[in-house]
């Protein structure tokens, strides 16, 4: 076992959120912003997630990393994570390329982190937390850190429980009675069961902590070689078998939060729609009314939801749905739904199972199903979107499940 800790886990840590992919798979949701600044949830941006987790873990000092259409994500920080005290050495700080270290863009997550391991050094950390900014979870940072003081470990990976299948997608690790990884494969075509149970396998879940002097000495070493310059694919395999890395199981008891075990990587239209229609089962697998573990979001000064009869007197009608501060709906129909702030739904529109971001329009006697529709898009009267998918494929943006995406240049 380590010594002692001198002082809180928390306050000897720095924070690191790689939020500067592209997420091509989310296109066009992409097309404009970063995926960690996608909505999502009626209110929330993705990355709202990870830095709630931050907050409520008592983590003060935080860097994000930023690249991909950013502005709207910088935007997005400025507006909701303005919240920390620079007189007490607290900040969320989004930190652009800059070249410090070569000609190049971040290539790769290691790569982005070794190009400002200067403000990880000059932070004077001992620790480093490294996160991802576009997964939907909630966990207690701190009970992690702890356990890998406790265990002794050179490097601890957050990992879940997946299916062969689902992890295909992810880094997949084995572990010993003891929980220390003793492989790691990246993305395995055939992933390998879990002994004591075949049909499941421990996926990485991109949280990693390290300590700043072997994370500056392996960041080094691997800037130094021919590698894609990754921590799923090159850093940890190449450490497993020469240091003493730990899995760290997610959802158990240990931590604040209540362990509902929802994690979901949103990276596809399918996986970002579905998750958002988690939202609306009857026990969502996600716990978001946890009153001491909210998700601080920025939502701006709007009125209300409000429902109203249309011109004719027809009432609105609502059926679970998530309503968000200024959504007006006239008469419409709207089921198994989420809306976004100041959404307007005219008289006779019929929505079911769909997501309509901010400030959409929805005119007089549309329908619309399995859809998502982008921010300030205006669907005419009459209009008919996710009824024909050969037609819908002509003007929108079809998912391989049918999940039609409606970008605002498509219907102007």
């Amino acid at each position: 076992m380590a010594s002692a800790i001198e002082g809180p886990m928390q306050e000897r840590t720095i924070s690191i959120i790689l939020a500067g992919g592209a997420g091509s798979r989310l296109y066009p949701l992409t097309a404009e912003r970063a995926k960690p600044a996608v909505p999502f949830g009626g209110r929330y941006r993705i990355i709202d997630f990870t830095l709630s987790n931050c907050l409520h873990s008592g983590l003060r000092r935080i860097l994000v990393l930023t690249q991909y259409m950013s502005h709207s994500l910088q935007q997005h920080l400025r507006d909701t994570w303005s919240i920390y005290n620079a007189d007490l050495g607290e900040y969320i700080t989004p930190v652009p390329p800059q070249m410090r270290t070569g000609q190049s863009w971040y290539s790769g997550t290691a790569d982005a982190i070794y190009q400002n391991l200067f403000l990880v050094e000059e932070s004077g950390a001992e620790y480093v937390l490294i996160l991802s900014g576009d997964h939907i979870y909630r966990m207690d940072y701190a009970a992690m850190l702890q356990h890998h003081h406790d265990s002794g470990a050179d490097v601890t990976v957050a990992c879940l429980t997946v299916d062969l299948e689902q992890a295909r997608s992810f880094g997949v690790m084995a572990v010993n009675g003891h929980d220390r990884i003793v492989s790691f494969e990246e993305k395995p075509e055939h992933p390998k069961g879990m002994p004591d149970d075949p049909a499941h396998a421990l996926a990485s879940m991109g949280v990693y902590v390290f300590s700043v002097r072997l994370l500056s000495t392996l960041l080094r070493a691997d800037h130094d070689t021919d590698s894609g310059h990754d921590f799923g694919k090159d850093i940890l395999p190449a450490i497993v078998h020469t240091h003493h890395v730990a899995a760290y199981r997610f959802g158990g008891a240990s931590g604040r939060v209540t362990a509902d075990r929802y994690w979901r990587d949103v990276g596809t239209i399918d996986a970002f729609y579905e998750a958002n229609m988690d939202l609306l089962k009857p026990l969502p697998p996600i716990d978001l009314y946890q009153g001491d573990w909210s998700i601080r979001t920025y939502e701006g000064q709007h009125p209300p939801a409000r429902s109203v009869p249309g011109r004719s007197g027809r009432e609105a009608e609502i059926v679970n749905c998530m309503l968000a501060s200024g959504v007006l709906i006239i008469g419409g129909t709207v089921r198994h739904v989420i809306l976004f702030p100041s959404v307007r739904i005219e008289e006779g529109a019929v929505i079911e199972n769909a997501v309509l971001f901010q400030d959409v329009v929805v005119g007089e006697g549309a329908q619309l199903q399995n859809c998502i529709i982008e921010k300030g898009v205006v669907v005419p009267p009459g209009e008919m979107i996710g009824f024909d998918r050969e037609r819908d494929a002509k003007r929108f943006t079809v998912s391989e499940r049918g999940i039609v995406v409606v970008a605002r240049r498509d219907l102007q």
